[in-house]
Formats: C-alpha cells, sequence, structure tokens
C-alpha cells in the first residue's frame, strides 16, 4: 500500500510539474566534468532563513495568546495551554520542519529550493546524461535521479537534503515518542534508526528503487540531530553545539553561538553523503549493470581525478564510513559493494 502511494505520488508531481526536481536515487559515481562550486554557504544562508520564518511564526502565535489573556473574555485555561506548547521545543522543531522539511515524500521544501534555487556560483549541480548514468537499465530510477552538489566539500545528492530536514524529523518524532515512555536517549535513537533501516530496506528504498542507500540512513540520523540540537546542547564527535534556537522573555530567539556557519549544518556534512564513497546496495541485476558501467566509464575519472590515491587508501575511506564518529547509523555492509577501490583498482 505504501509503495503503491510513494509511486501514484511521485508520477502525479511529475505529471503536474515536471520541471521540479526529484530525488530517489542519485549517482557520484560519474564525476562532473568540471568542479562544481561550493554551495554550503548558500544552503546555510537558505537554513537560516528558514528558521527566522519559523521562530517569527511561533513567536506571532505566542504574543496572540499572551493578548488573549489579559482579555476579560479570553478563555484562559485553553489559552494558556497553548502557550505552554507554543513554548516547547516540540512547537519549535515542528514550525522549522514546515519551513524546511515538510511535503509529500522526496518533495521536501528544501529538496524544491536546492533543486531549483539559482545559485550565485555555477556550475552549482550535475547530473550525468541518461546513456552514461549507472541507472540506463532502470529508466524510472534515472527519471528521479537526483544532481550532484558540492556542499563544504563534500559531493552528495540533492536528496540528501530532503531526507535530512525530512526523514530527520521523523526519525526525532519517533526518538521523542520513545523518550517519553522512559527509553533513554540512546536507547530512543536506536529506535528511530531500526525504523528507518526498515524502510529503507522496503518502501523507501528496495522496493521503490531496488536500491537499498546507506548515504540515505546517515542523512536520516544527522537530521535528528538537527532536531535535537535545535533547543538542547548536543555533542557531534569532539564538538560541543550549542542549542540552535533559546527561549527568553517568552519569545524563541536564534541563538548568536548556535547559527554560525561552522555549527549549524557543517558538522553533519561528511562524505558519508557520498553514494560513491559509502556505497549502496543494489538488487542482482542492476548491481552487475551498474559495475559493468563504473569498470567502463566512472574509473578512469577517478583515476584521472585522483592520481595519487590507491585501491588502499579508497578501501579505508569506504570501510571508515560505516561509523560515524564511532556511532552506528543503520549501515548495511555487504561483500557484493559496487567500490571505487574494488573496481577501479
Amino acid at each position: 500500500m505504501i509503495k503503491t502511494f510513494t509511486t501514484i505520488a511521485v508520477l502525479l508531481a511529475l505529471v503536474m510539474n515536471p520541471d521540479r526536481g526529484v530525488g530517489f536515487e542519485t549517482d557520484q559515481f560519474n564525476l562532473p566534468p568540471v568542479p562544481l562550486t561550493d554551495i554550503g554557504p548558500e544552503v546555510y544562508e537558505y537554513t537560516v532563513e528558514n528558521l527566522q520564518k519559523a521562530v517569527g511564526k511561533v513567536n506571532a502565535k505566542i504574543l496572540t495568546e499572551m493578548a488573549c489573556l489579559e482579555r476579560q473574555s479570553c478563555e484562559r485555561t485553553n489559552a494558556r495551554k497553548r502557550l505552554e506548547h507554543l513554548r516547547s521545543a516540540a512547537a519549535i522543531e515542528r514550525a522549522v520542519y514546515d519551513e524546511l522539511g515538510y511535503g509529500i515524500i522526496a518533495f521536501a521544501k528544501a529538496g524544491d529550493w536546492i533543486n531549483s534555487h539559482k545559485f550565485r556560483a555555477q556550475p552549482a549541480r550535475y547530473k550525468t546524461n541518461y546513456r552514461d548514468s549507472i541507472y540506463v537499465w532502470i529508466p524510472t530510477d534515472y527519471l528521479t535521479i537526483s544532481p550532484t552538489v558540492n556542499i563544504y566539500g563534500v559531493h552528495l545528492g540533492t536528496d540528501k537534503i530532503a531526507h535530512f530536514f525530512q526523514q530527520g524529523y521523523q526519525y526525532h518524532r519517533i526518538a521523542e515518542r520513545y523518550r517519553a515512555k522512559g527509553l533513554p536517549l540512546q536507547a530512543a535513537e536506536a529506535k528511530a534508526i531500526s525504523w528507518g533501516r526498515m524502510t529503507e530496506n522496503t518502501y523507501y528504498g528496495t522496493m521503490v528503487g531496488a536500491v537499498f542507500s546507506n548515504a540515505d540512513l546517515f542523512a536520516n540520523m544527522v537530521g535528528m540531530r538537527f532536531y535535537e540540537g535545535l533547543t538542547r546542547p548536543i555533542t557531534v564527535g569532539i564538538l560541543d553545539r550549542p542549542p540552535t534556537l533559546t527561549l527568553k522573555d517568552n519569545q524563541w530567539r536564534l541563538n548568536d553561538a548556535g547559527i554560525s556557519e561552522e555549527l549549524l549544518l557543517r558538522p553533519f556534512i561528511s562524505d558519508h553523503l557520498n553514494e560513491a564513497l559509502n556505497p549502496s546496495l543494489y538488487i542482482p541485476g542492476l548491481r552487475s549493470s551498474i559495475r559493468g558501467i563504473v569498470r567502463k566509464r566512472s574509473c578512469p575519472q577517478w583515476r584521472s581525478a585522483y592520481p595519487a590515491s590507491s585501491q588502499d587508501k579508497f578501501r579505508s575511506l569506504t570501510d571508515s564510513l560505516r561509523l560515524w564518529h564511532g556511532e552506528g547509523y543503520g549501515h548495511k555492509q555487504s561483500q557484493k559493494f559496487v567500490t571505487i577501490a574494488g573496481e577501479c583498482f
């Protein structure tokens, strides 16, 4: 049922707006013919802008409820309940999600923006042509493929931005439900990660596109951390990251210490998001096709772009991406990966 709904939703979206960016799969095996500009600063600016929108909307509602409490005709009990909710982490988290992650599956607002925005510096996006794509034998995958972008030096598909802000919020809500039942934070997060692994193995991944994407699972998990860090301090590796937002004098505010470019998004961007370096699992027929395409087309590009590298270096990098700062994110290991190390050296 969910698979059918997802497929119908995507097809309807494509029919209604054929120019809209769609991203279920992506292809980092094919390297851009010219270097992509780093759009990280503009993605950061967009995120801050939408944080400001979310804060403004919630603060306006807070003022409305406070004004209500000053009137004789106000239903004070309901107003106090609404006010309490608006001052809660759940309310501001939902408001941020509404600005960045809202939408049907694969159509998060941030995903639409990154696929259509005219970035200041060019080239900003790269999508290989159909004949050269690793998905040449599955046209539906190519139809919904997302282009590659460069964010803070990491090449990733634009679909990862949708995963970050959309599925990241889903993860966060799952974790919060389990925390409300008494589970410690780490155990509650593990429940969310387990749910994400199940969906990637079924109706978000393998059943829809014949691909199980470890990079998608990473984007989901760090998106969850982004939402957790909106109102509380979190640790990313050895980095202490202060809350993004604070509640002061009954109003939500952007925390100057928490919204610097170095802290807001950059800690979550890494090679885990690159599907050539953090490989996916493909169904058998697709896997053999992709392996042949990578050997024939992609490997010469990689050897030319990284002449000083070696099989051991690429293998070590890929192996290091199974965890993130020692934490699991649902990565599925396989001896059948299509990797740069395995195919190009």
